[in-house]
């Protein structure tokens, strides 16, 4: 996606050879018109999908996964990192360790909002080593949903995590797939679409 590109060379940052920081406009302020365009994009590579519900994890993956269930015209499910006076019962969960954070954090999604019928798109920020993902591909499989597929917004392709789902056979869409962050600068890989 040409548009994200450009926003990651002018406003991103990189901390480190495995550390962006895109907190200007993904993850702590969000640009609602680039998440806008994030929504549409993703609505187009899974249109064909019969997507019922988006599954995302708190916090930064509810921006472009709310804005691609606007487009496709259905509710978001996000899980959450943090149990709350009501969220208790009837809980699908799994175990998610954060690269960034270097912390493990159970994360849980009612089962009200995830059934068996269902056709769940999961939507992040990051794919990096594919942790949170595995986590919410876990919490679709307890619902018995169908998963139609994975939409990364930035993909750390020298990492092994979008490689990996892959190879088992998912269908994964990411919109920015960067290389390398090698020598302050990053390379993003060419799109084959």
């Amino acid at each position: 996606m040409k548009l994200l590109k450009e926003v990651i060379i002018e406003r991103g940052r990189i901390i480190s050879s495995d550390v962006l920081k895109v907190d200007s406009f993904l993850n702590h302020q969000i640009d609602p018109e680039l998440m806008k365009e994030i929504g549409k994009e993703f609505s187009r590579r899974f249109q064909e999908a019969g997507i019922t519900k988006i599954l995302t994890i708190e916090s930064s993956g509810i921006a472009p996964a709310v804005m691609t269930g606007l487009e496709l015209g259905v509710p978001v499910v996000f899980a959450r990192k943090r149990k709350s006076l009501t969220l208790v019962d009837n809980l699908l969960t799994a175990k998610v360790y954060s690269f960034t954070k270097k912390e493990t954090n159970e994360i849980s999604v009612s089962n009200e909002h995830l059934h068996q019928e269902d056709v769940v798109l999961i939507i992040d920020d990051f794919l990096a080593n594919g942790q949170a993902v595995r986590g919410l591909m876990d919490i679709v499989k307890q619902a018995h949903s169908t998963m139609a597929g994975v939409g990364a917004v930035i993909e750390k392709g020298f990492q092994s995590g979008g490689n990996l789902l892959r190879e088992q056979g998912i269908h994964v869409e990411s919109l920015a797939i960067i290389e390398s962050l090698a020598s302050n600068q990053i390379t993003f890989r060419e799109e084959t679409e």
